[in-house]
């Protein structure tokens, strides 16, 4: 009787557990999680259908109950109380059935998201200044963190698909999480003691498009074809032989134009002694100061010595080569490899390759950025039967096509960087989830398109607004840091222009904006001083959500007054003054009425004024501060935070219709 009993025991072991895997919530609702003070919050998911529930919160000790349709969908909701925990909720259907749901803290929930800077980590790929010694102090039981996997869709989705589950802050749990986003919380805990659950949805190097929805991208017109290829199989595939056709015939016209330029240079014998030279490997931008700013083809030629035995074998040739490359050896072509971070790695058989003096030509296509044969010297070379020589050194260059004198080459999104499939499958599920408040840092990669971004900034902001059903969420986001070189002149800059755009979005109501003008790096897209990035959102909150007593803002323009021969500015937010480090005030530009800029003088006048003057346009039309992707103006407030750049003029973009 006794091995019976075991028996029907190990029979129905497994039914209970299929029947108690019948509850289930989103996955969002784990131990750990925090949930949004003083909200109403929405509780759903699924079990047993036509049947009843309860739900119990342990910091209020109300049992509810809950419904199950003929579906087995449930949903009920939850009062949440001041901050605080542990506390837990538990599900119950019936004796056997349940979910217990530990750990929980009440407090405040802030959904991180945009881009690379946004994502970058603590350690990994990231590593922040002083990340070790941070990782190391990482303890704070009340802060938790949520990670949300890179995930696209084409319709909205209501399941999230997530890295893990809620965890609690800890060196273990932080290397691998934002840093902007813990940087700010840690700051928000540490003032003011509430727990801060932090979701991040961000992806490295995705547009804004992507982030906003359908129906409100619809508003704008800019990307109606790529909405409806989403859902639409015939206009997905109309997109498609549009988008195939119109960059053929652009290649096309790529290729012709090339040809008739560089006739003969693949050639073993051609005469190459009026060519330019370069060090490779490496960047032409680095090298070449006539090509900073060019995109487009390029060539280069060098000759190489083989032995009698080398000569009579096969050799091979590795480089690595941004974008696109084609290889030629003593005239042949050999290959061609797509993609800037693909290696080049060639096999030329003996029949190619001949003892003494042989000639190597690699033609390199680069559609934007940084261009050239680059990477470590070790990975540069021609492998022979004997030995391995390093291609290293000075080689011959020409450019052959600028693609400044090309209409310019079709572009068009795809995988995470269509419109709406990442607000599809990483916000889209967070909807019926409250928030304190959004933290958001992207735009680098709507730079190129710096003008459209002043519609589709202030565009997300609202739309996330109505999706999360808070029409005056708190919106805080981060203006782009400085980065790539310094210029000697004024010059346009696409960079100032989604600067611009970001400034303006403070016109939103519950919008903040953390300025980095001053803490990026010419040559690294991602800054590592995401310590004080975090402060500067987690200032705006203590201030704007908090009720805080902190200057939370550098200089704002308020006010301006056109004199004939200068300016005179007037600032905002400037503490107990302006001031600036340094001898004299720098990053001030002033125009004639053709829009001529030059580098302009500077000097404070009183607690919150500037006054600006150059001895080189006697009847100025405009003033501009900052205005390049990496200016050096020094202007702060007393506390330090620095002004934002800012434009008085009105003249067109650089950036306008570079639209999608």
């Amino acid at each position: 009787m006794k091995s019976l009993r075991l028996f029907f025991i190990a029979i129905l072991l497994p039914i209970s557990q299929i029947l108690q895997s019948q509850i289930s919530v989103p996955d969002y609702f784990t131990d750990h999680m925090v949930l949004q003070q003083h909200k109403e919050i929405p509780f759903f998911g699924t079990a047993r259908p036509n049947s009843n529930l309860s739900v119990q919160c342990s910091w209020n000790k109300k049992q509810q109950s809950v419904a199950v349709d003929e579906y087995g969908k449930w949903s009920t909701t939850i009062q949440t109380a001041n901050y605080g925990g542990p506390f837990t909720i538990k599900i119950s259907q019936g004796n056997k059935d349940s979910v217990l749901i530990e750990d929980i803290l009440i407090g405040e929930v802030w959904f991180c998201s945009g881009q690379s800077n946004m994502e970058m980590p603590l350690a990994g790929w990231g590593k922040i200044a002083n990340y070790e010694q941070e990782i190391k102090a990482a303890n704070f039981p009340k802060i938790r963190l949520l990670n949300v996997q890179h995930t696209q869709s084409n319709i909205p989705k209501e399941k999230v698909t997530l890295k893990a589950p809620w965890q609690v802050c800890s060196p273990s749990t932080v290397a691998d999480f934002s840093a902007t986003a813990y940087f700010f919380a840690r700051k928000v805990f540490q003032e003011t003691g509430i727990p801060v659950g932090l979701i991040h949805s961000s992806w490295g190097g995705t547009v804004i498009e992507a982030w906003t929805s359908g129906t409100a991208l619809k508003k704008v017109g800019d990307f109606d074809k790529g909405i409806a290829a989403l859902t639409s199989d015939p206009k997905r595939e109309a997109l498609h032989k549009f988008q195939e056709e119109s960059l053929h015939k652009w290649r096309e016209l790529l290729t012709k134009k090339n040809q008739e330029i560089s006739t003969g240079w693949e050639a073993e014998q051609f005469d190459d002694n009026k060519w330019g030279t370069m060090n490779l490997p490496g960047f032409w931008e680095d090298d070449q100061e006539a090509m900073k700013d060019f995109d487009g083809m390029v060539y280069f030629r060098k000759s190489f010595n083989l032995t009698q035995k080398e000569g009579a074998s096969e050799i091979s040739v590795s480089y690595l080569a941004d974008d696109n490359d084609k290889l030629w050896i003593n005239g042949y072509f050999i290959g061609a490899t797509q993609g800037y971070n693909v290696p080049s790695n060639f096999t030329i058989p003996d029949t190619l390759v001949h003892a003494g003096r042989n000639q190597i030509v690699i033609q390199v296509f680069d559609g934007g950025n940084q261009g050239g044969v680059y990477g470590d010297s070790e990975d540069f070379f021609i492998q022979t039967v004997e030995k391995k020589t390093k291609l290293t050194g000075l080689w011959k260059f020409k450019k052959t096509i600028n693609l400044k004198d090309l209409p310019s080459r079709p572009s068009f999104p795809t995988g995470q960087y269509r419109p709406s499939v990442l607000f599809n499958a990483m916000v889209h599920p967070f909807l019926r989830f409250p928030l304190a408040g959004v933290l958001w840092y992207q735009g680098e990669s709507n730079v190129d398109r710096a003008h459209q971004y002043r519609k589709l900034f202030p565009l997300l902001i609202t739309d996330w607004r109505q999706q999360f059903h808070q029409k005056n969420l708190p919106f805080y986001y981060v203006q782009l840091a400085n980065f790539q070189q310094p210029q000697k002149e004024p010059v346009p800059s696409a960079w100032a222009e989604l600067r611009n755009a970001q400034l303006q979005a403070l016109q939103l109501s519950n919008t903040g904006m953390a300025v980095t003008i001053d803490i990026g790096d010419a040559n690294d897209i991602h800054p590592k001083n995401k310590q004080e990035v975090g402060r500067r959102l987690a200032l705006i909150a203590l201030k704007n959500l908090y009720e805080k007593e902190v200057i939370a803002s550098g200089p704002l323009l308020k006010d301006f007054q056109k004199h004939d021969t200068y300016f005179l500015l007037q600032f905002n937010h400037t503490a107990k003054g302006l001031k600036f480090q340094g001898t004299k005030l720098l990053g001030f530009q002033l125009s004639d009425k053709e829009g001529h800029f030059v580098f302009a003088e500077a000097e404070l006048i009183g607690p919150n004024k500037v006054k600006v003057f150059s001895r080189k346009i006697d009847h100025p039309s405009a003033v501009r501060y900052n205005w390049e992707a990496n200016p050096n103006g020094n202007l702060t407030n007393s506390v330090g935070l620095p002004a934002s750049p800012f434009k008085t003029d009105q003249f067109k973009d650089t950036t306008a219709h570079q639209e999608k």
